[in-house]
Order: structure tokens, then sequence, then C-alpha cells
């Protein structure tokens, strides 16, 4: 297989498993907030608050990417939340992101920046749609 062929062919396919994998992963952040599965400790944020808004946007959000639908847009929305999520509720813990948990809000905010930047990739209804 030569690098041309990976590039164009299973380079945008990737990109589309990158999407929809995070997706679902993100989305699972949102439903443990808001509906309580996976189950979690204690009752789900109160309505409006900080934590409520960001189950609301990581539901939302991965329910747009795993489609691939407004991948642009809502990807950069969603590594904003993370970027905010990582200053707001990890940093303040510890300088290192392994001793403060925010390691994953890092990685899916840069993530979420690189969807933002390259698309959905080749299985996405932003695609489908623009070569309708």
């Amino acid at each position: 297989m030569n690098t041309t062929h990976l590039e164009t062919v299973w380079a945008p396919r990737l990109l589309s498993i990158l999407r929809i994998v995070a997706a679902l992963i993100f989305m699972a952040h949102g439903t443990q907030k808001l509906l309580g599965f996976p189950a979690s400790p204690g009752p789900g944020p109160e309505a409006f608050s900080l934590p409520w808004i960001a189950g609301v946007l990581e539901i939302g959000g991965g329910a747009l990417l795993i489609p691939g639908l407004f991948v642009r847009p809502t990807a950069f929305v969603l590594s904003g939340l993370m970027a905010f999520a990582y200053w707001l509720a990890h940093a303040p813990r510890s300088p290192y992101p392994v001793l403060n948990g925010g390691d994953a809000a890092i990685l899916y905010c840069f993530v979420f920046l690189f969807l933002a930047a390259a698309g959905g990739g080749a299985w996405s209804l932003d695609r489908t749609l623009r070569k309708a």
C-alpha cells in the first residue's frame, strides 16, 4: 500500500472513525450527568448550572458528530467547552493533567479542534449534503 493510497482513501475514512468514536465516548459524559446512565453517584446537576449546560452540549454535540452533521461548528464549540472545563474545573487542582484529572478534557479539546479544521471525513452527512 503506497502513501498516496493511505492519504487519499484511508485518511478520510479514519477521520470519520475518529469522529464517531470520540462522539460516542463524549456523549456518555453527558448521559451520565443528565440521565444517570451509566450510573453516577449523587443526583444530576441543577438545571441551567454549568455542569447541566455541559451535559446538554455533550449529548447534543455528540448526537450531531456521530452522523457527521455540522461537524466544523459543532466541534469548534465542543473544543471550547473542553478548554473551559479544563481551566475551570481541572487546572486549579494541580498543574499536572494526570494529577488534576483533566487529561481527557485536554485530549477532547484538541481532537475537536482538529475536527473543526479537518471536517467530518469520508463518512459524514456534511459530505453527503455537500455533494447533493
